[in-house]
C-alpha cells in the first residue's frame, strides 16, 4: 500500500460496524456516514479498492469505508467485541469540532464513552495490531476501478 490513513480512521470503521452501516455486496458495499448525511460506495476487483469517501478518493489512503470492509472481508482481524464501544459516535461532529485533529478526535469519543485509562489502552494496543496488519497488506487504493 502506497499510503497509510491516520490510526484513528480504524476507530472509524469500528463504528460504522457497531452501527450496521455497511451494507455488503459481492463485489461493492455502501457504507452511510456517522451522521447519516452521506453514503460512501466502495468497489473493489481482487487486490484494488475504490471509494468515494474523501480519504480514500482524494488522500489516496484506505478511509473509514474501506478499513470496515476490509476488516468485513476478514483481511483485517479484530476483535469484535471492540466495536460496541464505538456505537453512536458523530466522527463528522467532532472531526470538524476539533479541525480535522483526529486524535483529539478519539480522545473526546473515549471521553463521551467514560472508558477507562485501562479499557483506552487495551483498546490503543489492539488497534495498534490492527494497523500493523494494514501496513502490510498487498492492497492497492485507486480512484477508480477500471
Amino acid at each position: 500500500m502506497e499510503k497509510l490513513p491516520p490510526i484513528e480512521k480504524i476507530y472509524e470503521a469500528y463504528s460504522a460496524l457497531a452501527d450496521n452501516r455497511i451494507k455488503m455486496g459481492a463485489d461493492s458495499a455502501e457504507v452511510v456516514s456517522s451522521d447519516g448525511a452521506k453514503t460512501y460506495k466502495i468497489t473493489w476487483k481482487d487486490n484494488t479498492y475504490s471509494s468515494t469517501d474523501n480519504g480514500t478518493y482524494w488522500q489516496g489512503y484506505p478511509g473509514y469505508p474501506v478499513i470496515g470492509v476490509l476488516i468485513l472481508q476478514s483481511k483485517l482481524t479484530v476483535d469484535s467485541a471492540v466495536f460496541a464501544h464505538f456505537s453512536g459516535v458523530n466522527w463528522n461532529s467532532l472531526n470538524q469540532k476539533h479541525k480535522r485533529d483526529y486524535r483529539a478526535a478519539l480522545l473526546e469519543a473515549f471521553a463521551q464513552k467514560a472508558l477507562s485509562k485501562e479499557k483506552t489502552d487495551a483498546i490503543e494496543a489492539m488497534t495498534q495490531q490492527v494497523f500493523d496488519q494494514l501496513k502490510t497488506l498487498d492492497i492497492k487504493i485507486v480512484r477508480k476501478l477500471k
